[in-house]
């Protein structure tokens, strides 16, 4: 498949640059046999007693920092977090940093370059009494580019930017259909018979980079660490046997499931970094459905969608979506896809 195949035209209008409020009220595209809209907040009437949503709860960490080396001023933007406690982190204006020198922070917070890599990465271990602290004392929240903000990140997107199930730290950008969740939605939910379980995957800094390959077939997705725990494994795999369906609410939820499932679909429990790379003509093994929101053209998300929805629905459905005033990515609308 070519990277061609998965564009768009969006007008610059369509890009949410706030999410709506309350979170529930954004609009909500049932992709099925037909198309129709509805609120998020009716999320509960399309579901079915028994169903299980399978939620994110990674936190967003303010990941993009400045340091010095000597008088060069370099940026830095965290990845991945590895075992031993170092990072994988993207470097700009770093064309001189070698293994075995010290960006400097701030005075009680500096990070030794451990490796140089390709395309501006590098392994660094930070120094501090406490880095999620430094973290929230140097750092600031990398939105992504499409959401202007000339004046900086302001208190307000600082909540916005953070879904209610955020719990473990780690993630560089949120994992956004779960913004759409409020405590009243919950609550609906589980009044009508819909549970949910958690499990993690920390959004790494490579879901801003586009996909750079005409042929489809030579890119290499970015790793992403993941978690489910023996518990969320087990529950998703007795709903499954129960006949109830699995609802992975965005990409990310979807991802390190179908990572962490076998061929013959039951999920085990997981703890390791995945690059699943989803297109057109891969066979989902656990997700029955899939709560999303609407993704950048020519992204490896639009094509995980394609693969799931397939490729002509999505096509109509965003058509329609731009048609109607529908609001795009990460603040933007939603949608609920049925498995092509």
């Amino acid at each position: 498949m070519k990277l061609s195949d998965f564009g768009y035209e969006l007008p610059p209008e369509r890009i949410a640059a706030q999410p709506a409020r309350p979170r529930d009220s954004a609009r909500l595209l049932h992709v099925a046999g037909e198309l129709r809209d509805w609120r998020v907040r009716d999320l509960p009437g399309l579901l079915r007693r028994g169903d299980l949503l399978v939620v994110n709860d990674t936190r967003v960490i303010p990941a993009q920092l400045s340091a010095y080396r000597g008088a060069a001023r370099i940026g830095i933007t965290l990845d991945r977090r590895r075992d031993d406690g170092s990072w994988r982190v993207l470097l700009r204006n770093a064309r001189r940093v070698k293994a075995g020198d010290v960006l400097v922070i701030d005075p009680q917070f500096s990070a030794e370059v451990l490796e140089v890599l390709e395309g501006g990465a590098a392994f660094l271990r930070f120094v501090a009494d406490d880095f999620y602290a430094a973290l929230a004392r140097s750092g600031a929240l990398a939105l992504p580019p499409y959401i202007a903000r000339p004046e900086g990140i302001t208190a307000q997107d600082k909540a916005d930017y953070q879904t209610m199930f955020a719990a473990n730290e780690g993630a560089v950008a949120a994992p956004t259909a779960g913004l759409h969740f409020t405590e009243a939605l919950a609550e609906a939910l589980a009044a009508a018979g819909v549970e949910i379980v958690r499990v993690t995957l920390h959004v790494g800094a490579g879901t801003f980079l586009p996909v750079r390959v005409e042929e489809l077939a030579e890119h290499r997705m970015h790793a992403e660490r993941g978690f489910v725990s023996p518990e969320a494994a087990a529950k998703i795999n007795a709903v499954r046997a129960a006949g109830g369906r699995i609802v992975p609410v965005g990409t990310t939820a979807l991802r390190v499931i179908e990572s962490a499932a076998g061929d013959d679909g039951l999920v085990q429990p997981f703890d390791g970094e995945t690059d699943i790379f989803i297109l057109p003509g891969y066979r989902f093994k656990v997700a029955d459905l899939l709560f999303t929101n609407f993704h950048l053209p020519h992204s490896t998300l639009l094509m995980l969608v394609s693969a799931f929805a397939g490729v002509e629905r999505i096509r109509a459905a965003y058509a329609h979506a731009i048609a109607a005033g529908y609001r795009f990515y990460s603040y933007g609308d939603a949608c609920l896809l049925e498995k092509a």
